[in-house]
């Protein structure tokens, strides 16, 4: 039996998730194994935060989030500092 890469891509079904599914496959080679997930799945958004994925799409290889898909999404204090939450 021949050993695969594991790639799961998590999307939301949105244009630039599709995007993303796209460059994914267009990289990947015969020892690559994708899977498109799909985030209105319980199972899949809970997979999702257990995995630290905060925004979509996001692909992990061999069970790791890639640097390019970790450390986005929303953040609290980012957003007070653009203003969020303050009277004008």
């Amino acid at each position: 039996m021949t050993k695969k890469r594991r790639v799961e891509v998590f999307s939301a079904g949105c244009a630039v998730c599709e995007e993303t599914i796209a460059l994914v496959k267009s990289l990947a080679c015969s020892s690559c194994e994708i899977e498109v997930l799909d985030m209105q799945l319980p199972d899949v958004s809970s997979r999702a935060r257990a995995l630290a994925i905060r925004s979509v799409p996001a692909v992990v290889i061999d069970g790791k989030l890639a640097d390019c898909c970790a450390g986005r999404g929303p953040d609290a204090a980012a957003l007070k500092a653009a203003g969020l939450g303050q009277l004008i």
